[in-house]
């Protein structure tokens, strides 16, 4: 391992123990990189692997201090067959809770929500996915959710639909019915859709200078790309989303049973 690696795998069990606190400064550069025996150059590599993992800020001019942790997001799989046994309970009881909190731990209360909805024209990659001509009215859908205690959101989502189907009930196509009630199954559920499969593809890859700013991402940070596919029972594709998820605060877990013999 090398030095700065060992420094930073030093101050990471520190930082996740506890014993530099959120908000708590750090030495300065130069002293620090006496204590640790090491070089500034080399203490500044490990600086920036922490920042990059949302460890630690560095504010030019100022010092380095711990960041205060962003809240984590764990994504399981089993979260469709969640929403899916959702989908025909009591309104009451599919407005306590969504995904966002299923993912987060969070309640409806302490999260803010923002969609926004505008017509597109599916591109080739949508038609290919969708089965439909290319240039095909799409309803794109735009989620942002964050905690209230947080400015950035804890993804990106374009979600789209093929107009003419969602349309059948225009309650689908107004945005002020947002956040619906169930979700998107809900959602189609409301137009006889059922969904049985959902295909999810996930790849990472460095931010856009849009994608910094939309998630507050510190330089070094990745994103998450996942795309998921949402088919229903009859092989038709109803919905696909695009999903930018944060790479320093977004653990995706899968759990998947094994029959025995």
């Amino acid at each position: 391992m090398a030095k700065y690696e060992q420094i930073a795998d030093a101050l990471r069990q520190s930082v996740r123990t506890r014993e530099l606190k959120p908000g708590e400064w750090l030495l300065a550069e130069d002293k620090l990189a006496s204590h640790c025996r090491t070089s500034p150059p080399m203490l500044q590599r490990a600086f920036a692997q922490l920042a990059g993992e949302g460890l630690i800020d560095r504010r030019h001019g100022v010092g380095t201090f711990v960041q205060e942790p962003r809240r984590r997001v764990e994504r399981y799989n089993d979260r469709h067959q969640w929403e899916k046994d959702r989908v025909r309970r009591s309104q009451a009881e599919r407005l306590s809770t969504g995904s966002t909190e299923h993912d987060t731990g969070l309640e409806v209360t302490d999260l803010v929500f923002h969609a926004e909805y505008r017509e597109a024209k599916a591109d080739e990659d949508h038609a290919a996915v969708f089965g439909v001509p290319v240039g095909t009215r799409l309803l794109e859908r735009i989620y942002r959710t964050n905690s209230r205690e947080e400015d950035s959101p804890f993804a990106f989502v374009r979600s789209y639909l093929v107009h003419d189907v969602v349309a059948a009930n225009p309650d689908l196509l107004d945005d002020s019915n947002e956040p619906w009630p169930g979700g998107t199954q809900n959602q189609l559920e409301t137009l006889g859709i059922e969904l049985d499969c959902i295909d999810e593809w996930i790849t990472t890859r460095p931010p856009t200078a849009e994608e910094v700013e939309e998630l507050g991402l510190k330089k070094g940070v990745w994103v998450i790309l996942l795309r998921k596919v949402c088919t229903d029972i009859d092989g038709r594709v109803v919905e696909v989303s695009d999903v930018t998820l944060s790479g320093d605060r977004t653990e995706l877990v899968f759990t998947t049973p094994l029959k025995r013999w």
